[in-house]
């Protein structure tokens, strides 16, 4: 959908600072209604010199005080394009607000690193308004750290569902009288993550229509009788996100929908925004389906997809990555994988991995193939790794993320080049979201898909979409590479299972993975896990990723082993079957020894 301010025309623009590729002309934050002293922060803070397209047709309206549904791409400045108005409405109130009044705005996100960025972006917009106090509750945390915090009081919260209801429920102290904003970000991935039970939970606790206050200090006047305000924010649409605007919203505006609609704001009379009566969502109170909905992604973005034979897929990965940080070592990439196994398995081999050099000198030395600041991120890592991960791909200036879907939502990591999708995600809509880590606001990206022979049907999935992906030049990467010091230009091999240096380094992987204990017990695991996973996909990807159509000791080459999935399956029965054995004589023993007291 698109926005006129003041019948401005909407023209391309470079922003030097940030990248912002789309802006209004003449637009700026003050424009749009912001105090100064919020403008001036969102320039010297985040380095917003203008809003984005999104920040100019969201902040208006969300201004206004009306229900909003935004559907824009990632990256491009959604969290502000919410969290500005709310600071911008709490800031005016006299007198001002305090941290006895409790919990004026909720912001509920998906998952741990989210909830992070948006409060530390919190904090950077609140440096100049210290009575409105920022905070976050989420799972890993301390309750009791938590339950004080909210005791004192916190403004504007951001909060994971399922420590929220908790709260919600067990902390008296909570105080959420005054509550004016209850915001949804990444409403598809907390849907996704099956919190659609919590939610529901937390709006009939909450309510959503309108509430009289019965707060604390004189500022319950300036809040009273005003109604909730809802905002829901998600890239993609889907009916369980048709349902939650349905169950939250009410008459809403959206922002972003359609391209055909234009959404006209006037300023005629003293109220912030009026609104036609074609820009409210009524007809049959229901919101588009996502079955034929093109997916927005930046026109920046190149895309591509790589096709590879399932025994050679570690040996590609590994040689693009080399290719990449060879070509520019300064920059960020990040690999998605289907399981927490294999995040674990592929950064252990990366980090530790070495191969001769080759040098012109008297001796070779070994040398770490991949030779870059390696990362990990999943749902199984405790709250402080993940934490340190978080921050440390953030501040980094060249590094390698290997992570799950953990990292595919709302987060913003600076300087991502390059996304590269190893496992396809479940959902076609996930790729949008996987995607969305690179070619932020304005920013240049790339992002690769790998794909095995028997998966090509996956692309006119995305086609539907509007998503078109180019084929990438794998053999002449191949090619360029030296094998033994000599660079090899092989014409008459079958397939990218023979080439030369992919045999040569598959061979390297295979010998370090079994002459290392450790590694090849992670590896059996991250292949068992990976098959799971991989018979785990519903609806029409089920036909296209079936496991009867792949050639299991391929798969285990995949993971850098050399024995056939039956032998792998064998050896993990054997060590089941001695820890039964084991656990049997232990309880034997305590048995005993009971006996003999």
């Amino acid at each position: 959908m698109e926005l006129s301010l003041n019948k401005k025309k909407k023209q391309k623009t470079e922003n030097s600072s940030t990248g912002n590729s789309e802006v209004f002309a003449s637009c700026s934050f003050e424009s749009l209604g912001l105090h100064t002293t919020l403008c001036d922060q969102l320039k010297e803070r985040l380095g917003f010199e203008a809003p984005t397209l999104v920040q100019a047709q969201a902040i208006p309206v969300i201004l206004s005080g009306r229900h909003v549904l935004v559907n824009a791409a990632t990256g491009t400045g959604k969290t502000v394009a919410y969290l500005a108005p709310v600071i911008h409405q709490l800031q005016k109130c006299d007198p001002r607000i305090q941290r006895s009044d409790g919990t004026f705005a909720l912001v509920l996100v998906p998952t741990h690193e989210l909830c992070m960025q948006v409060y530390e972006i919190l904090q950077k917009l609140l440096h100049r308004f210290h009575w409105i106090v920022p905070g976050y509750i989420m799972g890993g945390e301390s309750r009791n750290k938590e339950k004080s915090r909210l005791r004192k009081g916190i403004s504007i919260l951001v909060a994971t569902p399922g420590r929220l209801l908790d709260h919600l429920k067990n902390t008296s102290s909570f105080s959420h009288t005054n509550l004016r904003w209850i915001i949804f970000d990444e409403a598809d991935r907390i849907l996704e993550l099956g919190y659609g039970k919590e939610i529901e939970d937390i709006l009939n606790i909450l309510g959503s229509k309108q509430q009289k206050s019965v707060g604390k200090g004189n500022t319950t006047s300036q809040i009273s009788e005003v109604q909730r305000q809802n905002v829901l924010l998600s890239a993609t649409l889907n009916e369980k996100v048709n349902h939650l605007a349905e169950i939250s919203l009410d008459n809403p505006v959206m922002v972003g929908l359609d391209k055909k609609i234009e959404l006209q704001l006037t300023h005629q009379d003293v109220k912030p925004m009026e609104f036609n009566e074609n820009d409210i969502l009524e007809k049959d109170g229901k919101l588009p389906s996502s079955s034929t909905e093109e997916y927005k992604l930046p026109t920046q973005l190149l895309q591509r997809y790589i096709k590879v034979p399932c025994g050679s897929r570690l040996v590609v990965l590994l040689a693009i990555l080399k290719h990449l940080f060879e070509k520019e070592p300064s920059q960020k990439v990040v690999v998605f994988f289907s399981t927490c196994d294999a995040v674990d398995f592929h950064y252990s081999l990366v980090s530790g991995f070495q191969r001769l050099s080759h040098q012109h000198s008297d001796t070779d030395v070994k040398q770490l193939f991949l030779k870059c600041n390696t990362l990990r991120l999943h749902g199984n890592m405790n709250h402080e790794d993940r934490r340190t991960t978080f921050h440390a791909f953030k501040t980094e200036k060249s590094a390698l993320l290997l992570s799950t879907d953990v990292a595919a939502r709302g987060l913003d990591f600076p300087k991502v080049r390059c996304i590269i999708q190893y496992d396809p995600p479940g959902e076609a809509t996930e790729y949008v979201h996987r995607v969305g880590r690179t070619a932020r606001i304005g920013e240049k990206g790339d992002s690769l898909l790998f794909l095995q022979p028997v998966e090509t049907d996956y692309l006119p999935g995305l086609e539907k979409h509007g998503v078109t992906l180019t084929e990438y030049p794998l053999q002449k990467l191949l090619d360029s590479f030296l094998l033994f010091g000599i660079r090899y230009h092989p014409k008459n091999f079958v397939s990218v299972d023979t080439h030369p240096w992919v045999v040569s380094l598959q061979k390297a992987l295979e010998s370090f993975t079994s002459s290392e204990l450790k590694m090849k017990k992670m590896a059996q695991n991250a292949f068992c896990s990976w098959v799971r996973a991989y018979t785990a996909h519903r609806g029409e990807l089920k036909g296209i990723f079936m496991v009867k159509k792949l050639h299991l000791g391929h798969v285990a080459r995949s993971f850098a082993l050399k024995e056939q999935p039956s032998l792998v399956n064998k050896s993990l029965q054997k060590q089941t079957k001695k820890r039964m054995r084991d656990q049997k004589q232990k309880n034997i023993s305590k048995k005993r020894k009971v006996g003999k007291r």
